[in-house]
């Protein structure tokens, strides 16, 4: 028996919202022991890590990302003029992710699960996309995760765009096979489960009925859930109805594609009837607004009617603190009613999205629960308490705070140090960001 205490903690979950003061968390493990005073009477055989007070919460979530799109930052290479959203995936996105291959994949997910991490995160919910390098690049992340000890969930995101049905048929086996080598590492059972599988699609507008069809039989072959994006542009939805006649998610539900592991990113441009299908399936519509803002493809308004939200990035880091940021802020100038706690809610949801998939329990700091936790610095100018804890994070707590991040009940952060050199891995990115963005300028 391993048992870790952490002493003398500030504790603060978000759902339900609860903070203790001057406890001490027992961790035996992976997972959560016991949360109280004075535990290392109890348990004195137990290590203690001293807190000094700090902040303690269970994880961070960023449940839509795209790890791919790491070595984009300050990109240089040629991107013809982008005037709307469909011409930025042409010019830039669907550039990118053709040149990637097995070496700049790789340091593109190391260096974003290590960015994610010292941003507080202890899980990333990641849609990938590589149409040269399909086979074998979900194993190609998954190693990334691991080498730093984030806990995620990938997939690849089928799509017809680039090379149609035999396309489609590619990304579908990656999926599948990926979902099988995550099932034969668990009964192996020789490295802790930190990975899982999604079966992954684009967007309906680069999926015929064909590819629906596959991702269905995808889905009950390896009993996972879909992640895709949908309505991200109001494009997506007019093609549905001039191609096909229907709304988008009533599309892909007669499919058998919406249940409770599904993920739907995005969604600014839904139906009641889509809603319908989203709240009625028990599914996940996750929000990414700083990438709504980025792409200026509009404002999701009905946000407040979704039984499950959730919220993302969509590649633009991994800060959830600065996602729920501005969430909130953006929900309020676009006149929206919620306030911080619903928007610290979908932030907690990521971590009901991990239960679902994991088969494990995420998001509290009770006994049983996964010990999957982010320690932050943090002294608050006003009382901190259950009723305000959103707004402490909606108008103060920021990654900057981040002090130390657990994952599986073990340190993979500690003290803003990781438990490698972190230096040379990204001067070793900056070499192969070169390489790539010269491949994408030699594309046709």
């Amino acid at each position: 028996m391993s048992i870790v205490i952490l002493k003398n903690a500030t504790a603060a979950q978000l759902c339900p919202a609860k903070v203790w003061e001057n406890v001490d968390i027992a961790i035996e493990n992976d997972k959560i022991l016991d949360v109280g005073p004075a535990l290392s009477q109890r348990y004195p055989q137990a290590q203690i890590k001293e807190m000094h007070g700090r902040l303690v919460m269970p994880g961070m979530v960023c449940s839509h990302n795209h790890f791919y799109s790491g070595l984009s930052r300050g990109i240089q290479a040629k991107i013809a003029p982008s005037p709307d959203f469909i011409s930025t995936l042409k010019n830039l996105w669907w550039r990118l992710d053709r040149a990637l291959d097995e070496e700049s994949l790789y340091y593109s997910g190391l260096i974003c699960a290590m960015e994610a991490v010292r941003s507080g995160c202890t899980a990333v919910i990641d849609h990938h996309a590589s149409p040269e390098y399909i086979a074998g690049s979900l194993s190609q992340l998954r190693n990334a995760f691991l080498r730093v000890g984030l806990r995620g969930m990938t997939c690849f995101e089928t799509t017809d765009r680039n090379g149609g049905l035999k396309e489609l048929r590619a990304g579908v086996e990656e999926n599948i096979r990926f979902a099988n080598e995550i099932d034969a590492a668990r009964q192996k059972g020789d490295e802790p489960w930190l990975v899982e599988a999604h079966i992954g699609a684009h967007a309906p507008f680069t999926v015929p009925d064909e590819g629906l069809l596959m991702l269905s039989e995808a889905l009950k072959a390896t009993r996972r859930g879909l992640h895709i994006h949908a309505a991200e542009d109001s494009y997506d939805v007019s093609h549905s109805h001039h191609h096909y006649g229907k709304d988008l998610l009533v599309r892909l539900d007669e499919f058998g594609l919406i249940d409770s592991k599904t993920l739907i990113a995005h969604g600014l441009y839904i139906s009641d009837a889509d809603v319908e299908v989203l709240n009625s399936r028990d599914a996940f519509l996750v929000h990414n607004a700083r990438s709504n803002m980025n792409n200026h493809v509009g404002y999701n308004p009905r946000l407040a009617e979704i039984r499950n939200l959730a919220l993302g990035t969509d590649g633009i880091g991994s800060d959830m603190f600065e996602e729920m940021k501005f969430a909130f802020f953006k929900h309020r100038d676009a006149g929206g009613p919620l306030w911080p706690d619903s928007f610290a809610n979908a932030l907690y949801n990521g971590n009901t999205l991990l239960s679902r998939n994991f088969n494990a329990r995420f998001g509290r700091l009770e006994a049983g629960c996964k010990a999957d936790l982010t320690i932050c610095d943090y002294l608050p100018p006003t009382p901190l308490m259950a009723e305000n804890i959103a707004g402490h994070i909606a108008f103060g707590l920021g990654s900057n705070s981040v002090h130390s991040v657990m994952v599986n009940g073990v340190m993979i952060y500690e003290d803003r140090q990781f438990a490698f050199d972190a230096a040379p891995i990204f001067r070793e990115a900056q070499k192969v960001a070169e390489k790539m963005w010269r491949r994408m300028d030699a594309l046709p």
